[in-house]
């Protein structure tokens, strides 16, 4: 279970962020930074669109299914992106693409968060959330080069193609979690519980919100930072990206490992909040002074600013409940992509006007308002 649905959440973090590494040749073809940012986040807005409805699938008709059905949705709007032709009908196909990538989300998460002890759970979820980063990385390799040498369909050949395979898997193996009989607490909507566990669950969404905006702005730009700031090739770019993801994704497991071991989700967040600040700091320190030591901050920014989704992630699926949470994971991530989507086009606009330096020092005060807002006073021992 914890392999394919960690596989199911890897392909659909290409087809999500595999199109951020189609920049370089949106670029070429004429695009502003801007637009090129826009299309870029297509995928986001799609995914932010459907994550609540896909949560509610999985709270009634179960893990499997949901998976099943996203998949083969998501390697279905994969091929009509690959044929259209127009800036506006590929930006249109990520939508779609998105919307239904979105379904990996809560589903994969349900199935970790249903198969493994409360104990185990904090690893397995961070082994899971490795997914994310892993993604990145697969269409930081891949993705730009073929965009540049083979043009726009080649490259999102790559998310299509990894959805259709990881489909046949989850068809073969994926059985649903067992669940608690059903009582009138379990299926109590937690938004409408007592006002502690609304706020609980509200400041967590908040804190995940303020921490994804630096993590997106790692993800979307790195790349072009490197090409256009520091004179990279894209190819060498894609790789130092990719290998940064592969940091990211163990910092998402030991992230998740420590919060076993200290039987809390929510202080090992602080932490990862507080390296978040200190790093993007030092990052638009050194890129402001033109420093070679920057390139080794940004490897050190993208895999410090993705270490908390797993935490923020398990805390919101074990307070919510068995027959909650799916919809409880839709809105956190609903709220996360909310944020996401600007992203792109935002940083772009301030890259434009004032630069990268600037631009990561203002992403830098974000974890520092986050520390402030994590929930610890209300977390419930784990058990």
């Amino acid at each position: 279970m914890l392999v394919v649905s960690t596989a199911a959440q890897a392909a659909a973090a290409v087809m999500i962020h595999g199109p951020a590494f189609l920049i370089p040749a949106l670029l070429r073809d004429g695009l502003t930074l801007p637009q090129a940012g826009l299309v870029a986040a297509a995928p986001t807005l799609g995914v932010m669109l459907a994550l609540v409805g896909w949560g509610a699938v999985v709270d009634r008709l179960g893990e499997r299914f949901t998976l099943a059905a996203g998949l083969a949705a998501t390697a279905a709007a994969g091929l009509v992106a690959m044929q259209v032709d127009s800036t506006v009908g590929l930006g249109l196909a990520l939508v779609l693409a998105g919307a239904a990538a979105a379904s990996t989300a809560s589903s994969s998460g349900r199935l970790v968060v249903g198969w493994f002890p409360p104990q185990q759970r904090g690893l397995a979820m961070g082994i899971r959330q490795m997914a994310q980063p892993v993604g990145v990385g697969v269409g930081a390799v891949t993705m730009a080069g073929l965009a540049l040498d083979r043009g726009i369909g080649a490259a999102l050949a790559v998310p299509t193609i990894a959805c259709a395979a990881i489909l046949l898997a989850v068809l073969a193996t994926v059985v649903d979690p067992p669940r608690p009989p059903r009582t009138q607490a379990s299926t109590a909507n937690p938004y409408r519980a007592e006002r502690r566990l609304l706020g609980f669950l509200a400041r967590i969404h908040l804190v995940s919100v303020l921490l994804v905006v630096p993590q997106f702005l790692v993800w979307t730009f790195a790349l072009v930072w490197l090409v256009e700031d520091r004179g990279w090739s894209a190819a060498a770019a894609g790789g130092l990206v990719g290998g940064a993801q592969v940091a990211g994704a163990l910092s998402r497991i030991a992230a998740g490992w420590l919060s076993d071991r200290v039987a809390s989700r929510l202080r090992p967040l602080r932490w990862v909040a507080i390296a978040a600040a200190v790093v993007l700091a030092a990052l638009a320190l050194t890129t402001a002074l033109d420093l070679a030591v920057a390139v080794a901050l940004m490897v050190v920014a993208s895999a410090v600013t993705v270490a908390d989704n797993g935490l923020a992630f398990t805390a919101v699926a074990e307070r919510a409940g068995p027959f909650w949470s799916g919809r409880a994971l839709g809105a956190q991530n609903t709220a996360q992509y909310l944020a996401a989507s600007a992203v792109p086009p935002v940083a772009g606009i301030l890259i434009t006007e004032v630069g990268y330096a600037a631009t990561f020092a203002l992403a830098a005060v974000l974890p520092v308002v986050a520390l402030a807002l994590v929930p610890v006073a209300d977390e419930h021992p784990l058990g």
